[in-house]
């Protein structure tokens, strides 16, 4: 039987957090939690502690790709079940849809794209799914990628990549009612806009790489 963490990185998440966190702990499928505080400036580690799961705590923004590794590193799961921060809507179902057809050997890691959430987040995914943070991946995958802590916004395109490269089955799931917070609402129009063309460049970046 597959041990399976739940890894969470966030960057200032607290107003979403605690409720992702709670929706994992109700599914039996999974065994830990690792949330990850990027270098969070509010009470995100904080409030993830009151949930009684491992936070680890980065004193710098390392970036997702950063988070990710370290989240990995201080797991013990043969599955590790990749979840942002910042989802609205996050259900049991979700998580046991990503989680079994990888737990019962159909797949080594399944991709969940929203549906019916709302249409910009709905319309991004179904544009290019493989951008999506909602995954279950065996762990020798990830062990087998180089220097994903450097990938940042681009870590989703660096995993994908790499399945593809080595013909490692995959599976698209679809997570009905769910959807994220946008980076504008979190941040702002002008902030929210900048940040959003630093994911798309460190996104083409590693879209550009081997090709």
């Amino acid at each position: 039987m597959y041990y399976v963490t739940a890894v969470i990185p966030a960057y200032n998440e607290e107003k979403t957090i605690g409720d992702v966190i709670s929706t994992v702990k109700q599914v039996d499928l999974v065994d830990s939690i690792v949330v990850v505080s990027d270098g969070s400036e509010d009470r995100t580690a904080d409030i993830a502690k009151l949930h009684d799961v491992e936070v680890i705590e980065l004193e710098e923004n390392m970036g997702k790709g950063g988070a990710i590794r370290k989240g990995v590193d201080n797991s013990k799961g043969d599955i590790i079940l990749f979840l942002d921060a910042d989802l609205i809507g996050l259900k049991t179902v979700h998580i046991t849809k990503l989680l079994l057809p990888v737990i019962n050997d159909e797949c080594d890691m399944t991709i969940g794209v929203f549906s019916n959430g709302r249409f910009a987040t709905d319309l991004a995914q179904k544009v290019a799914p493989y951008l999506s943070g909602q995954r279950a991946v065996k762990r020798h995958i990830i062990e087998g990628m180089d220097n994903i802590d450097i990938t940042n916004y681009g870590v989703e395109v660096a995993i994908t990549k790499y399945v593809n490269r080595y013909d490692i089955k995959t599976n698209e799931v679809i997570l009905d009612n769910l959807t994220h917070v946008m980076k504008e609402e979190k941040l702002g129009v002008v902030k929210g806009l900048a940040a959003r063309l630093k994911m798309y460049w460190d996104i083409a970046k590693m879209l550009s790489i081997g090709e």
